[in-house]
């Protein structure tokens, strides 16, 4: 695991490599342990490097056999044995045993396809000499992050934003798409970033780069089209074979090697296939809170014990907020998805332990596992029942809705959801998943930005994904949408950034693939019947896990910052939101920003994610733009 960068010049002139040095310095925390460095007149790559796979011989920069090609990489490819050997029956021969030798090997033999003879996680820059070409690549689902900024006199790339934004080219403009975009999904999505000059590269694709022009293709994305034609018994069967052997693939590391486990479905599966070929007691790391409606220690303690890990645990209390600028820092524009500061916390504690933890994301998406799942499936039937019989409709939706203090209004929730029964699907699923829908934003903006943002509608990043799904069920579509954004943008983001900030590596078996392409390929009704999430995987998991575990109600990582608002940190709260300079950013009205916290804190309504959305977006500016 590493972070990259480069520089890749247009003209004649060497590039800088006391620039290069520094962008390859703000991301040290992502490799602690080695650093290094190619500079041939206008093209310089740099890397930070985490040992975890051939500590002694696998420092990058590496290049091919006669050196005309060189690499930096960040991530793990788990199928590199078996294509070292493949790439050596063809002529190939290796001067390290490292992972990242194999891919510039097969860039030589398969050229812009190469990313699809890889299975893990990437991102990856090769220079190449013979055609004067830079090629970048990203995995599939987005574990690693890459973004670039094309200038007028070259080309930059990095692993995080504090690389880029040192480089004094590099404007800090703000980009209004993505902070209309992030106020209604908290984070903003890819390809857009809060700044104008920079950009990501999307999961899925390549770019490369040649004299000034640039040429981005997409070489991935999940097939919901083609389903198997298979009973129940054999799904189950297959289910647990592609996740055995995700997991099994992901044991490999030459550093110690522990778990994530918050005692739900995802990483409890992993934690129990860990077990089932591991010769010691798998580590675990789990997180909790004081408040017991948002803490699941005690069912990751169940699961501990049911397979005999080796289990630790931390509580995240309202003062861990001390964290926020860390946080700010490392992710570099506006992000809103409270579960990062958990997610930091659990990472700090398991790098104590171990360099490399296994974790369950990505089953949520695959498999079905999300409530809203089930309740956009019941609102598409809703308007078509006789009236007499909508109440009782009601009554399950309500059921669906998670119980917690951020989910105090259930009826009146359940109520406008289904209202939108008679939306098309995308407009259904996004008024499930928004923060700020388009009623609210009306309320929220000011004038000015109200007219910067006139054109912009928060269905274009989501509908593609639903035109590409027609004739799917709803379930598949809100799938598909899920992996392709959701995903890649806030649930990925979060974790690489949380793990890199204190240099550990976090693998997802979940997020292979080979499990999602399969996962892709069953019908509907093995992920969700009868209003039960994640059918078919509860049932195989029978064999594996406690009942307990199986049948509790979903709770997802989330945050008791409600209460924290209306408590120790309403004075936060207030000094962030109400002071004068956001007030006279100008882009919301005072009124209203005023009516979401008033209404708060004295427990009117519940705007806990409105007001830390506002919040985080608040510090952004006042860290990268003031």
């Amino acid at each position: 695991m590493c972070g990259i960068v480069g520089i890749v010049r247009n003209d004649s002139k060497p590039v800088d490599e006391v620039w290069l040095s520094r962008m390859s310095a703000a991301i040290r925390h992502r490799g602690p342990d080695d650093d290094g460095f190619y500079v041939n007149g206008g093209v310089g790559l740099g890397m930070r490097r985490l040992s975890i796979i051939d500590i002694e011989g696998g420092q990058q920069p590496i290049h091919n056999q006669d050196r005309t090609a060189w690499i930096v990489f960040n991530g793990e490819i788990y199928n590199y044995l078996e294509l070292r050997e493949k790439l050596e029956k063809l002529g190939h021969t290796f001067y390290t045993s490292s992972d990242t030798e194999v891919i510039v090997h097969a860039y030589d033999r398969y050229g812009a396809d190469c990313p699809k003879h890889l299975r893990g996680m990437f991102a990856i820059a090769i220079w190449d000499e013979r055609t004067q070409e830079l090629f970048l690549a990203r995995d599939r689902v987005g574990k690693k992050p890459l973004l670039y900024a094309q200038l007028n006199d070259q080309f930059i790339f990095g692993s995080e934003f504090a690389a880029l934004l040192l480089h004094p080219g590099v404007s800090h403009d703000i980009e209004p798409k993505a902070l209309d975009y992030y106020l209604s999904f908290m984070c903003v999505p890819a390809p857009l970033t809060a700044y104008r000059a920079i950009r990501k590269l999307e999961p899925g694709h390549t770019l490369r780069w040649r004299k000034g022009e640039i040429n981005i293709e997409r070489y991935w994305q999940p097939d919901f089209s083609h389903k198997l034609k298979i009973s129940e018994k054999e799904a189950g069967e297959r289910t647990l074979e592609v996740l055995r052997d995700a997991v099994r693939v992901r044991l490999m590391s030459e550093v110690p090697l522990g778990a994530f486990l918050s005692g739900g479905i995802d990483s409890s599966a992993v934690v129990a296939m860990m077990s089932e070929v591991s010769s010691e007691p798998v580590k675990t790391f789990s997180i909790g809170f004081e408040e017991q409606d948002f803490s699941e220690l005690h069912h990751a303690r169940r699961i501990a014990e049911h397979v005999g890990a080796d289990h630790h645990e931390f509580i995240v209390r309202p003062n861990a907020l001390e964290v926020l600028p860390l946080l700010v820092e490392h992710y570099g524009e506006p992000f809103a998805d409270s579960s990062a500061i958990p997610t930091y916390y659990v990472a700090r504690e398991t790098r104590k332990h171990v360099t490399v933890a296994l974790n369950g994301d990505g089953g949520d998406e695959s498999f079905a596992g999300y409530e809203r799942y089930a309740a956009m499936q019941l609102a598409q039937t809703y308007h078509r029942l006789p009236v007499m019989l909508r109440e009782s409709v009601l009554e399950q939706a309500v059921g669906l809705i998670p119980t917690s203090e951020a989910r105090r209004s259930r009826i009146r929730d359940a109520k406008r959801f289904l209202q939108a029964a008679s939306l098309a699907k995308v407009d259904r699923y996004l008024r499930w998943v928004s923060v700020f829908d388009a009623d609210a934003k009306r309320e929220l903006y000011s004038p000015s930005f109200s007219r910067e943002t006139a054109d912009i509608h928060a269905r274009e990043l989501l509908e593609p994904w639903f035109v590409r799904a027609n004739g799917a069920g709803i379930v598949d579509a809100a799938l598909q949408a899920d992996i392709m954004t959701y995903l890649p943008n806030d649930l990925l983001v979060k974790v690489d950034i949380a793990t890199m900030a204190v240099s550990l590596e976090a693998r997802s078996p979940f997020l292979d693939h080979h499990v999602i392409e399969f996962a892709a390929s069953l019908p509907e009704k093995f992920k969700l019947r009868n209003l039960t999430t994640k059918y078919l995987l509860k049932r195989v998991l029978k064999q594996l896990l406690p009942a307990a575990n199986l049948n509790r109600r979903k709770m997802g990582f989330g945050v008791p910052i409600g209460d924290w608002f209306r408590g120790e940190l309403q004075p936060f709260l207030r000094e962030t939101l109400l002071s004068e300079k956001a007030i006279n950013r100008n882009l919301f009205s005072p009124s209203e920003v005023r009516r979401l916290v008033e209404q708060h804190t004295r427990s009117e309504r519940d705007y806990a994610h409105q007001l830390w959305t506002l919040v985080m977006l608040e510090l952004w500016f006042q860290r990268f733009i003031d």
